[in-house]
């Protein structure tokens, strides 16, 4: 075992690095000059993959409308297929016009902006939640943690209510969502 390995307590650091429920920029602000251990992936599992550009799936949802079951079968399975092996795809023509995008990564953005301890109120672990702020849903699970926070909200089948959600993107998901009946001013 290697000496760093074995002065290195990750359960310990993990459970101190989520207890602060301030993610990864949460370390950046604070101004962190080296990677703590907890980000450092063990040797035994980097690949050995080949230099190169990487052509990421693509899943068209051109067609997601038509009713031929034939085709929509395929899409599942290509879903699926980006899902289990990738771990993510990128989807082309899914209807959602350019401007609400780039919306909703100002919102997303503007969230992660914010005070600490503002968004510290939607830091949880726990996934029934429909708002949840968090570092690496699998942070205890995974052989290294990921550089990575999230922000996410569950919209179906039933939206939280505008109160559940962060004042600071409260209109950006009303825009996209687009809900009836809610009566949001722009927090801009």
């Amino acid at each position: 075992m290697d000496t760093n390995e074995s002065k290195h307590d990750r359960k310990s650091e993990l459970k101190a690095f989520d207890d602060t429920k301030s993610g990864v920029k949460g370390l950046v602000d604070a101004g962190v000059n080296k990677v703590p251990q907890i980000f450092i992936s063990p040797p035994d599992t980097h690949s050995n993959s080949t230099t190169g550009q990487f052509i990421f799936p693509v899943i068209d949802l051109q067609d997601i409308d038509s009713h031929d079951q034939i085709n929509r079968k395929e899409l599942i399975e290509k879903v699926r297929d980006a899902s289990e092996t990738w771990g993510f795809f990128q989807v082309i023509n899914h209807g959602v016009p350019c401007d609400v995008m780039a919306e909703m990564i100002r919102g997303v953005c503007s969230f992660h902006e914010q005070d600490n301890d503002i968004k510290k109120q939607w830091y949880t672990r726990e996934f029934t939640k429909r708002v949840v702020y968090n570092s690496n849903f699998d942070l205890y699970s995974a052989p290294a943690t990921n550089w990575r926070d999230t922000f996410s909200c569950i919209m179906a089948p039933n939206p939280p209510s505008p109160e559940e959600w962060p004042p600071i993107c409260r209109y950006v998901i009303y825009m996209i969502h687009g809900l009836k009946g809610v009566r949001l001013n722009p927090l801009r």
